[in-house]
């Protein structure tokens, strides 16, 4: 069968800067390539040299490992259940109740770092990979400044004094579409726009020619130190920096645009094309608190310094990372002052500062013209996740893109069916938005025991102790904050959210039932008494509350104190009796004239465990005895965690 022209073209990755001259020789721009992807068209294939697109677009979020409220398909499943926990999802779903389109990953990076740079400044928190309070920060102050934004656009007549936000669909997709008449019919090329000046997407008429003049010719390298550090003699053409940094993780690296011929290449066929990293490096510190989330700095803004070994050594890390990260930057600043482009991901104000500053002779600004986010979802820093994602920027897409129209039937294994619209989601009013937002965050930190955190919310936000959650019929329950806190067992919160909140424990649920009632433990229900005591009389009707008389916290320990000695005697009481009826099942036992062991009703009599473990250590030295005991220990402790296993 004969081959098609563009089979043998679309067999190899097409690099951006070294583009076979059929291509650049015929490709146009789309004419409504500034849509958002997949707003009038639907993306069915591509091609499988570029399987690896992280684009948003319908193929990609078919299946168990895909968010299709964003877009999004994710290697593993752990990757999916962090992307479940993350700003975007949470923004997105915001956006669905008001009726609005979801955004991309880089679109939501841009509403952060527009309209949050003044409300976040100054902020102690740190991103991480389980940072979830500083996450929920975020979120809630976009989303508070955005419906700032709405009512000051509504008092003006429906103009707003600040730069208006491009909408989703206005030339805020993150690719550029090129038609070529290499591809088979409705396939297009994809390039994303992060890799062209401002200045050179404002010309649109001429961004092929602009293409055109990226090209390079393949040439010789100087190769890094076997440390990752760049070559004495400091490269001068074309390259780009990309860093990562989160978590304690950091990595960095500067590739040349330069395209290598592989030694399997040759100049009279397709070239296998080669990226030549010129220096490269990783930087991993334990600073985030194993299973309970964020790094030790914010941990120490919000509770207070720890005192623990483990808060030690990640207070020294997270210094230590920013010392390793400044010298770097210093080492490299004449690979950095020279690069087309930087690509960072940094999110957070503490990891902004390690690369931003200010501090003495930074070598990264946070203006610079060159600095882009990556458009594409990533994952932790490391120096493949660095390689994959300047691949993914640097290879054109080649995908299939057909028309989609009102009336279009929507082709299914089971036929042709018409498509039909969706019924719209009832609009919610400004008021009724923001109580959902506030119930959402609250009922989060609650469920995670987030005191402080919990508190600092309410006092941010102007909120009352005995908010009630929005909406009522689904918190009919658990209405207010304490109400939630007692039904789930968290004295803390609820000795904090009266004591230090001030929250009221007489108010009642739609049932009739005040926060005391839900308590589902005594601890719980020994906070709401300490807390009277702390509270004083005066300040509430506790009988109306149904919280019996005060209990001090002396009371309370001693109380306490006294149970745990009488369960210790009353299990040493129980032991006691065992052994008495042990000895007395047992009958002297007589020995024969060869010296065994006697017999009662035909039953061998048989020693007790202690009497065993006397026999064994008879004649034994101490060190003996010693080893001898550690063997028992051991065997006993095999012998439980077998019986925890087995669920016996």
């Amino acid at each position: 069968m004969e081959k098609k022209p563009h089979e043998d073209l679309l067999r190899r990755p097409l690099y951006l800067y070294d583009l076979p001259a059929e291509v650049l020789d015929t490709i146009t721009l789309k004419s409504d390539a500034d849509v958002q992807d997949g707003a009038n068209f639907e993306e069915t294939t591509e091609t499988p040299l570029n399987s690896r697109s992280s684009s948003p677009g319908p193929e990609n979020v078919v299946g168990s490992q895909a968010c299709s409220l964003c877009s999004l398909s994710f290697v593993t499943v752990q990757d999916q259940r962090g992307h479940l926990k993350s700003d975007l999802h949470h923004y997105n779903l915001k956006q669905k109740l008001r009726g609005l389109n979801p955004v991309s990953e880089a679109e939501f990076e841009k509403l952060i770092g527009r309209n949050l740079d003044e409300s976040l400044s100054g902020s102690d928190s740190s991103e991480s990979e389980e940072d979830d309070e500083r996450k929920e920060t975020t979120l809630s102050a976009l989303l508070k400044k955005q419906a700032t934004l709405a009512h000051r656009k509504e008092n003006n007549g429906g103009e707003d004094n600040e730069a208006p936000t491009k909408k989703r669909g206005s030339g805020n997709a993150p690719m550029m579409w090129f038609t070529s008449s290499t591809l088979p019919k409705n396939s297009y090329f994809g390039i994303y726009k992060a890799m062209f000046t401002p200045e050179e997407l404002g010309k649109q008429d001429i961004i092929v020619e602009t293409i055109k003049k990226k090209q390079l010719a393949p040439i010789a390298m100087p190769k890094p130190n076997k440390d990752g550090t760049p070559a004495p003699a400091a490269y001068k053409g074309p390259h780009i920096f990309l860093c990562m940094i989160g978590g304690g993780h950091f990595a960095a690296m500067v590739v040349s645009l330069a395209p290598r011929q592989s030694k399997h290449g040759s100049s009279s066929g397709p070239l296998n094309r080669e990226a030549t990293v010129l220096a490269h490096k990783t930087f991993h510190r334990y600073t985030t608190r194993r299973k309970q989330g964020g790094s030790q700095s914010a941990n120490d803004n919000a509770k207070g310094a720890a005192h623990s070994a483990g808060a030690g050594i990640r207070r020294y890390n997270e210094q230590a990372l920013v010392e390793d990260v400044r010298a770097l930057l210093q080492e490299w600043k004449a690979l950095l002052d020279t690069s087309d482009l930087l690509f960072i991901r940094a999110t957070g104000s503490t990891n902004r500062r390690t690369l931003f500053g200010p501090y003495e002779n930074q070598v990264l600004r946070a203006n610079d013209p060159r600095i882009r986010g990556f458009p594409f979802s990533t994952r932790r820093a490391t120096q493949n996740e660095l390689m994959r994602s300047f691949i993914e920027l640097t290879r054109l897409k080649v995908r299939e893109i057909n028309p989609v129209t009102a009336t279009e039937p929507s082709k299914t294994s089971g036929g042709s069916t018409t498509k039909q619209e969706k019924p719209a989601a009832p609009a919610l009013s400004e008021e009724e938005q923001t109580a959902l937002l506030h119930t959402t965050q609250i009922q989060a930190l609650i469920r995670r025991a987030k005191l402080p955190a919990l508190l600092s919310y309410l006092s941010t936000n102007s909120l009352p102790p005995d908010f009630r959650f929005y909406p009522a019929h689904a918190n009919h329950h658990a209405p207010t904050p304490l109400h939630l806190a007692a039904a789930q067992g968290s004295a803390a919160l609820v000795m904090g959210l009266i004591a230090r909140g001030g929250a009221d424990p007489t108010a009642r649920s739609e049932e009739g039932k005040t926060p005391f009632e839900l308590a589902s433990d005594r601890s719980t229900r020994d906070a709401f008494r300490v807390a009277r005591g702390v509270a004083g009389e005066e300040k509430w009707d506790w009988d109306a509350a149904g919280v019996p008389t005060a209990l001090s916290k002396e009371e309370v320990d001693k109380r306490e104190e006294r149970e745990r000695k009488e369960r210790e005697a009353q299990e040493r009481e129980r032991r006691a009796v065992e052994e008495e009826k042990l000895r007395a099942q047992r009958v002297p036992i007589r020995e024969d004239g060869k010296g065994k062991k006697g017999v009662l009703g035909g039953l061998e009599l048989k020693k007790t465990a202690q009497e065993r473990r006397e026999d064994e250590a008879r004649g034994l030295t101490a060190e003996q005895r010693a080893r001898l005991d550690r063997e028992r220990r051991a065997r006993a402790a095999e012998e439980r965690i077998r019986r925890m296993q087995g669920g016996g």
